[in-house]
C-alpha cells in the first residue's frame, strides 16, 4: 500500500509470534525482532518486486551495513504482530527500510531502520545505483 509522504511505499505483513521466539520470561527475547524486520523487508520485496531473489538475478546483494531498533513493548507466545515496512527514497546507491511492529491491539511495540548497500558479483561496493534498481525507482514512481 502507498505511503501518504512522498518518496515513501510501505507495504504491512503480518508474524505469529513461535514459542522457539520468546525467553524465559515468556517474551520476545529482544534479538529477533532484528528477523521480524527481515521478515517485513521480505514480504515487502516480494510484493513490491525488488527481492532478495530478484536482486540476484540482475547480479547484486544488498548486506545490511547499519541497522537500529528500539522496543517500546513486548511481543508474546502465540501473538500476531503487523509489520510496516517502509521503504526510504534516498539518492545514493543503497536502500533505506524504517519498520513500525504493532501488537495485536495495535499498540506500537518496536522500531527500526535498515541501511542496505549493493555488492556486485564479485563482492565490489556499487557507487552508483544499479540499473536495475534505478528501474524499480521509475516503475515505483520514485
Amino acid at each position: 500500500m502507498p505511503s501518504d509522504k512522498k518518496n515513501e511505499i510501505c507495504f504491512t505483513s503480518e508474524i505469529r509470534v513461535r514459542f522457539t521466539e520468546t525467553d524465559p520470561l515468556g517474551i520476545v527475547w529482544h534479538g529477533n525482532y532484528i528477523q521480524y524486520f527481515e521478515d517485513g523487508r521480505e514480504a515487502f520485496g516480494r510484493e513490491h518486486g525488488i527481492s532478495y531473489l530478484e536482486q540476484k538475478a540482475n547480479g547484486f546483494t544488498s548486506p545490511i551495513v547499519k541497522s537500529s531498533c528500539e522496543h517500546k513493548l513486548p511481543l508474546r507466545y502465540g501473538d500476531v504482530a503487523t509489520i510496516k515496512t517502509t521503504f526510504i527514497d534516498s539518492p545514493a546507491a543503497k536502500m533505506i527500510f524504517r519498520y513500525r511492529i504493532f501488537d495485536p491491539k495495535g499498540r506500537l511495540v518496536c522500531l527500526g531502520e535498515t541501511i542496505q548497500v549493493f555488492l556486485n558479483e564479485e563482492g565490489e561496493l556499487s557507487l552508483t545505483k544499479p540499473e536495475f534498481f534505478i528501474n524499480w525507482k521509475k516503475k515505483m514512481g520514485l
